[in-house]
């Protein structure tokens, strides 16, 4: 599974989505300009020690990311599609592009994905979630739809098994 982000602007966004992105073995495409360098302590801060597990490749702009992925499938997240996120079939190679906190993908390249395009559905004048959730909420159910592939299914105790009596 792959993750987008185009032109990320926060931070600390950017860390808490790094984050998801290693805890799932995702892989994360930043495209520039970028709102921030990569070095920043709150990038760092919110990806914790996992910034250093993740796959993580960097474009010049969205025809760089475009001309180094010809084939990639790619569904865009955004407020303005007809379609809900659940209601389309993710591939386990899928990748699923968020915008900028600031604007969201422009409606230039939303136009040219119209099908591609999904959106989490809310309800009235809310104007958007936060970044990093909206990335959750749609790359796990990408993961369900492919039976979280690779991933582990069970949780583990610290101090106790699960047969432990109490």
């Amino acid at each position: 599974m792959n993750v987008v982000l185009l032109e990320p602007e926060i931070p600390a966004n950017t860390g808490n989505i790094g984050r998801t992105c290693a805890a799932t073995g995702t892989r994360l495409h930043l495209i520039e300009p970028l709102g921030f360098k990569l070095n920043e302590k709150e990038i760092k801060r919110a990806g914790l020690d996992y910034w250093k597990d993740l796959d993580v490749t960097v474009y010049n702009n969205y025809e760089d990311f475009l001309n180094q992925n010809p084939d990639a499938k790619v569904y865009m997240a955004t407020t303005k599609a007809v379609h809900v996120y659940t209601e389309v079939s993710y591939e386990p190679d899928s990748f699923i592009m968020f915008g900028k906190e600031s604007a969201g993908i422009p409606e230039e390249i939303l136009l040219r994905n119209k099908e591609n395009a999904v959106r989490i559905p809310m309800i009235g004048e809310i104007r958007s979630l936060n970044l990093a959730n909206s990335v959750a909420i749609v790359l796990y159910e990408a993961l369900r739809q492919n039976n979280f592939s690779g991933m582990r299914r069970n949780g583990q105790l610290h101090h106790h098994t699960w047969d432990d009596s109490l």
